[in-house]
């Protein structure tokens, strides 16, 4: 029974070995790793950050009438150029009849004080031919007389006035001549000829007739996440790309961040504004959509590698990278760092253009030439 038990762990001693030598000669036979290398090349190198928004102009002018009534004519529509004081509209003037009723008592009394210093004018005249009264006292009625008979006409101007919305001797300032106050495009013309329109006053904003802005002078109006503000200054350059205009960039300067935020979907938005540089051959309408690309940081024409070749050293973390020196020998090399995009970084120091960094994926020589 004792040899048996012998045999047993002899022959379990035997197989153990043998089975350790046959993994060591399998690993020894196994293809050697082999690394691949890459050498730096020189980028240009933009660090940005994207807002969404649109074009606008940097001032819009809404044209509001200053008298209540119906757009009679129309003498201009979207994309036509005004200069200030140029007619936009005539409005027909529907009046109030309590104004109405009110502005003809006041015709209607302004005519008996007319009449009564009229009659009180000639007696006047009369006593004074007959040396009763002194000059004085004709000089007395006489002024009366004229207050009256100027009030008698201004009554009849302000009956005009409610009735027509205009009256002789105003000309070109009528209220129901709608002139444009600024010299610009109209953006557009709301309204068709039978609307009715309110006036602009303390306490109604009144009816937009037209909208005309300079769009010689445009703006990128976006928003960007709060995440991106802490990244952004005013001042940076902004490269413009616009959905509606294909493979053309418009350049601007960041110039207004907003100092609040407003919640929109869960998340903080900050706004931000940018004056576009004058474009001489590109006609960009307003209220166009657009995309703008925040430049951060720009490096043009420099040494750079993949951020995946890049290791970081686990004590100082500081950066470094492998450099060929033979065949699938390697050494060390510290390096310094510039501007990343993400996909390449910018190297300071460390290496040039001539050396061949290690490529930290192993790839089996098999694997290689499939």
């Amino acid at each position: 029974m004792k040899k048996i038990i012998t045999i047993i762990i002899l022959l379990a001693i035997i197989l153990s070995f043998g089975g350790a030598m046959y993994y060591l000669y399998q690993k020894n036979a196994e293809d050697p790793v082999t690394y691949e290398t890459e050498a730096p090349s020189t980028q240009t190198i933009v660090k940005k950050t994207v807002a969404t928004g649109s074009i606008l102009p940097l001032e819009e002018v809404f044209i509001k009438p200053n008298i209540s009534g119906v757009i009679e004519e129309i003498f201009v529509e979207g994309g036509d150029y005004v200069k200030s004081g140029d007619l936009i509209c005539r409005i027909k003037v529907v009046p109030n009849l309590n104004a109405l009723n009110d502005a003809r008592n006041n015709i209607d009394e302004a005519k008996i004080g007319l009449d009564d210093q009229t009659r009180n004018l000639e007696r006047q005249k009369g006593l004074f031919e007959k040396g009763v009264i002194s000059k004085v006292d004709l000089e007395r009625a006489q002024v009366a007389y004229d207050q009256a008979k100027q009030g008698y006409r201004a009554a009849n101007k302000r009956y005009d006035i409610v009735k027509t919305g205009t009256t002789k001797g105003f000309g070109n300032a009528a209220n129901t001549q709608i002139r444009a106050t600024v010299s610009g495009m109209v953006l557009e013309v709301p309204v068709e000829v039978g609307n009715q329109v309110i006036e602009s006053n303390n306490f109604n904003e009144g009816t937009t007739i037209a909208t005309i802005a300079d769009v010689d002078k445009m703006i990128f109006e976006g928003k960007v996440d709060e995440s991106e503000v802490g990244k952004i200054k005013e001042d940076l350059p902004l490269e413009i790309t616009v959905g509606a205009i294909e493979n053309k960039v418009f350049n601007a300067v960041l110039d207004y961040i907003a100092p609040k935020g407003n919640a929109e979907n869960g998340a903080i938005q900050f706004e931000i504004k940018g004056t576009l540089k004058k474009q001489d051959s590109t006609f960009i309408r307003a209220g166009l959509s657009a995309n703008a690309s925040i430049i951060l940081a720009r490096a043009d024409s420099v040494l750079a590698v993949k951020e995946a070749l890049v290791q970081f050293d686990g004590k100082t973390k500081k950066p470094f990278v492998e450099v060929a020196t033979g065949d699938q020998e390697f050494e060390r090399r510290d390096i310094e760092l510039g501007v990343s995009d993400g996909i390449f970084v910018e190297i300071k120091s460390g290496i040039d253009a001539s050396d061949k960094i290690k490529i930290w994926n192993a790839i089996k020589p098999d694997e290689f030439s499939k």
